[in-house]
């Protein structure tokens, strides 16, 4: 393979003998957000990177670029074209493969191609890959198609998902961050070569040691409440009048606790009316999250469009029972009746319910915590990493093996 023997550190080698290490990938990275607004997915991103740079691989990331992104970004970031979407300024659309963006590409010779996001420079970019026969990953980080139903448009779904299976066939492999994704993924018939990329928990941050009744007694949450625990991104898509409503339910059954809302944005202020009594603490970052989330007595996720569930993964770490929505992702995670529990999404009964047990059993709170904290212990991030390492190398010893396959 031409490009893989150029740019080889080691110098040429003979493609046909020398089956391909980690040192010889050249990762073209793709996604339409990659550090300018702060996300589970983007944060994967810039882990795996940092990852595979550690290892020797040399990667490029294509990104829309802002002037004061949420975080450094790790690697080489080049910008491309982009527009804020309307209705959602803070993200960014990206618009195009342009001829300075084609040219680098061109100068960094990858052997490997990652999608992150289905867009317009998404759909560009897999078919500048094809057309240069290089393999192609797409990773796949949230349910696009549900979002219609969040904005009073969910005619628009089957339309959505059909398109989403037009940019995922045409990759090589997917991965998806829980076995529960991936199998909704191949009954979808998005793709049928989908590897795992879970998602790890950094212990030093997130642990039942970082509680603080000092901070929550800040916040005027007294040491003997009972705190339900809300984090990510507020924004509708999350579940947020879901949570609402199973939040009111317990208030009329006289179930006695606190809300504690932790993260940014545009749909704060109808959080905000919608829960006068809930405390917000906004965006809360590295150890102070950490302290956030251990903070909190039982984290309550009600959203179905995560494909693995970040947040729901931290709280375990922190040693919390998580009240989830029987969705991708937390089904992963959460153990029903063992380490938290799985609720029909929607069921406001049911979670007001899961939620009013806990409040009320601290022997259970405990036990399902502990449960948590130990499944939470499986995660690691180099391993866990190194799997989408293992996929490029796949891919690439395939894509070898059919051209090889070809007659003279």
């Amino acid at each position: 393979m031409a490009d893989l023997a150029e740019h080889s550190p080691t110098g040429p080698r003979d493609a046909e003998n020398t089956a391909p290490e980690l040192s010889d990938l050249r990762v073209a990275l793709f996604s339409g957000n990659y550090n300018y607004v702060r996300d589970g997915a983007n944060q994967a991103l810039n882990r795996l990177v940092g990852y595979l740079q550690r290892q020797g691989a040399h990667v490029r990331v294509y990104a829309p670029k802002v002037a004061h992104p949420a975080f450094p970004s790790k690697g080489r970031l080049v910008g491309v074209p982009s527009l804020p979407i309307p209705g959602r300024a803070e993200y960014r659309l990206p618009l195009a493969l342009s001829p300075r963006v084609r040219r680098d590409l061109r100068d960094f010779a990858p052997n490997v191609i990652h999608v992150s996001s289905p867009d317009i420079v998404g759909h560009r970019a897999v078919s500048w890959a094809r057309a240069k026969k290089l393999p192609i990953l797409a990773s796949v980080h949230t349910r696009f198609e549900t979002y219609p139903r969040y904005y009073n448009m969910a005619f628009l779904e089957p339309v959505v998902e059909a398109g989403l299976r037009r940019f995922y066939r045409r990759c090589d492999a997917l991965v998806a961050p829980s076995e529960s994704m991936a199998q909704m993924l191949r009954a979808q018939r998005m793709n049928y070569d989908i590897d795992i990329w879970s998602r790890g928990v950094d212990r030093d941050i997130f642990h039942p040691g970082r509680r603080s009744n000092a901070w929550r007694q800040e916040l005027g949450i007294a040491d003997d409440e009972i705190v339900i625990g809300f984090l990510g991104r507020l924004v509708m898509e999350k579940g947020l009048d879901v949570f609402s409503d199973s939040i009111d339910m317990l208030a009329r059954r006289g179930v006695r606790h606190r809300v504690l809302i932790v993260g940014e944005g545009p749909a704060r202020e109808w959080f905000a009316a919608r829960l006068p009594q809930a405390v917000f603490a906004g965006f809360q970052g590295g150890m102070d999250l950490g302290r956030a989330v251990a903070s909190m007595d039982v984290l309550f996720n009600p959203s179905v469009t995560e494909t693995f569930g970040n947040v729901t993964l931290e709280a375990m770490a922190c040693s919390l029972p998580v009240v989830a929505a029987a969705a991708t992702g937390s089904q992963s995670l959460v153990d029903d009746h063992v380490s938290g529990r799985l609720i029909t999404p929607g069921a406001v009964r049911n979670f007001a319910e899961a939620l009013r047990c806990y409040i009320e059993d601290p022997a259970l709170r405990a036990r399902h915590g502990a449960a948590g904290e130990a499944r939470a212990g499986e995660f690691g991030w180099d391993q866990i990493n190194q799997a989408v390492a293992d996929t490029y190398l796949r891919l690439i010893r395939q894509k070898q093996a059919r051209r090889w396959s070809v007659p003279a």
